[in-house]
């Protein structure tokens, strides 16, 4: 059975940007696959916790822990989130940019999955990752834009995501965006028919 895995991100919740483009994307997905499944992980609003000082600690040793070994404190959480990106065949993650890159939320979910000798390990050569490679569609809004010939700040979100989940696996990252959500009725109109035309002529071609 196909599994999509949403991470919605915005504090906003059902309210964001990101949240819409995000349930665009999963439409297509489920036009392709009706009898998919949907698990919705809401990460935003501080519903996640960061990960405890033991799990930190850990992160930095040779060796498994007695916490680590135990699932105890943030190795709970941390199990359960990278149960739930292993089982998923398509991961749709929609996210707000803040200050250039990844929300807090986004981060701590990194944080949780990120996890080495269970979604990387180190070898002679630095990392390597542990998990199989899927679809990853990435739903971004922004109150200023970042890329094309209309972008007038940094974009930091776009190559630490590539960077970091492509270290434990994930290197398939689509990216979609709502940009300057801030300026004004038209220019968010403009918007979201620039992200809609690139969501039709992605999904409508023969290898996607």
């Amino acid at each position: 059975m196909t599994r999509i895995l949403h991470v919605s991100c915005s504090p906003r919740g059902q309210a964001a940007e990101s949240y819409s483009l995000a349930q665009k994307i999963i439409g297509f997905l489920l036009e392709r696959e009706p009898a998919a499944i949907l698990i919705n992980r809401f990460v935003g609003g501080g519903v996640l916790s960061h990960i405890d000082g033991s799990y930190a600690t850990a992160l930095g040793a040779a060796e498994p822990s007695a916490a680590e070994m135990a699932g105890e404190g943030s190795f709970g959480p941390s199990e359960e989130l990278i149960a739930e990106l292993e089982n998923a065949d398509f991961v749709v993650i929609g996210t707000p940019m803040h200050n250039f890159t990844v929300p807090s939320a986004l981060k701590a979910w990194i944080d949780h999955i990120a996890r080495v000798r269970r979604t990387f390990k180190f070898n002679t050569a630095g990392k390597a990752a542990t998990l199989r490679d899927r679809p990853v569609f990435v739903a971004v809004s922004s109150g200023a834009s970042f890329s094309g010939k209309r972008a007038h700040q940094p974009d930091f979100l776009t190559p630490y995501l590539k960077a970091v989940l492509g270290m434990i696996g994930l290197h398939e990252l689509t990216f979609f965006s709502v940009e300057g959500t801030t300026q004004g009725p038209l220019a968010l109109a403009e918007a979201r028919a620039r992200a809609d035309q690139a969501l039709q002529e992605y999904f409508s071609s023969p290898g996607a």
